[in-house]
């Protein structure tokens, strides 16, 4: 275990807000003890929370490498992360005003703009998404439709599902909501349930259960997975301190993508529930959904408007969306290096 920096602090989160199943967070696996970490002693520096979309995971490296590396202090900031989970709506968190930036999924953010919610992302995180359908190995499943005549645990609600629902016949799928848990998906070598092929996967092949697994992405809903946003109001208030913070934000990721063992023990500390090795295969497997697609030429962190305009009009036609609205009032890429 890495000794601590002198100057960090750690406190138990409390007062959990309760999300919407649209709005709430998804990802592996862990328990609610996970605890803050801030930066250090402020002196001068200011102080602000960003608060994850789950409990810390190596998805979250880049923000746990700018606290440990002194990226954020840097620019005179004194960060601290937040852990999110299944009851912890970072939208709503932010929002009220409680933390000035979150991390949250793309659709997400629309969805909370339809609700009449100002956030607006700034960021991309993982610029194509991990999710996936997993199956038992050997289950003849290659395509979508392959999933009528089995069990499906999924997230109600959801807004991939809506989407699949309507771009394929699923009429013969029967679906069973998604708890977190794989006891009944175990016992069931026909069914599938939603995973993250940088998470789940890893964690059945550790208990000798072979998987496979069909991105959601290859049906052509993929919006950015991961995504740093604020209020409009606060990124008007606070340009400068927001451009600070985002290049600090995206150094810590260049920073964990060559050390992520070494910041992989701080996650660990906050988070025991998810093992070192689980953190060390995550790092690995989420490299190109980072670094590749779109931020192979355009660095970390980039968003288009075509990705947005193309989500906005998916989520429109599933009815997500009371109206549609301008790429420009979701993201902004004003705020990148």
């Amino acid at each position: 275990m890495i000794k601590k920096p002198k100057s960090r602090k750690w406190f138990i989160v409390v007062g959990l807000m309760v999300v919407s199943s649209l709005l709430a967070a998804c990802g592996g696996a862990s328990n609610d003890q996970s605890a803050n970490t801030g930066s250090g002693s402020t002196g001068d520096l200011q102080e602000l929370k960003l608060v994850l979309n789950w409990f810390p995971k190596s998805q979250h490296g880049g923000a746990y490498a700018a606290v440990e590396q002194g990226y954020f202090e840097e620019v005179g900031l004194d960060v601290t992360l937040e852990p999110g989970g299944p009851q912890v709506s970072g939208v709503q968190i932010v929002a009220s005003g409680s933390a000035e930036f979150g991390l949250a999924h793309a659709d997400q953010i629309l969805l909370a703009r339809n609700e009449g919610v100002e956030v607006k992302s700034i960021a991309a995180v993982m610029q194509s998404s991990p999710q996936a359908f997993m199956f038992h190995e050997g289950a003849g499943i290659t395509d979508f439709e392959d999933l009528n005549g089995r069990a499906t645990y999924v997230q109600p609600g959801v807004a991939y599902w809506e989407f699949l629902k309507g771009a394929y016949d699923l009429s013969g799928v029967e679906e069973l909501a998604y708890t977190g848990q794989h006891v009944n998906f175990l016992g069931d070598l026909e069914s599938v349930t939603q995973s993250f092929v940088t998470s789940e996967p890893y964690m059945l092949e550790k208990e000798g259960v072979p998987t496979e697994t069909l991105l959601i992405s290859e049906s052509g809903y993929d919006p950015y997975q991961v995504v740093l946003f604020s209020t409009e109001s606060y990124l008007e208030e606070n340009e400068e301190l927001t451009k600070g913070f985002v290049a600090a934000f995206l150094k810590g990721w260049e920073y964990y993508k060559e050390h992520s063992d070494e910041i992989n023990e701080i996650i660990h500390e906050d988070n025991p529930e998810i093992a070192l090795d689980e953190l060390a295969d995550e790092a690995d497997k989420q490299i190109d959904f980072i670094f590749g697609h779109d931020a192979t030429e355009n660095g970390v962190g980039y968003m288009s408007e075509e990705r947005w305009s193309l989500l906005i009009e998916q989520l429109y036609e599933l009815e997500l969306l009371n109206e549609k609205v301008e790429a420009s009032q979701i993201f902004t890429s004003s705020f990148l290096p």
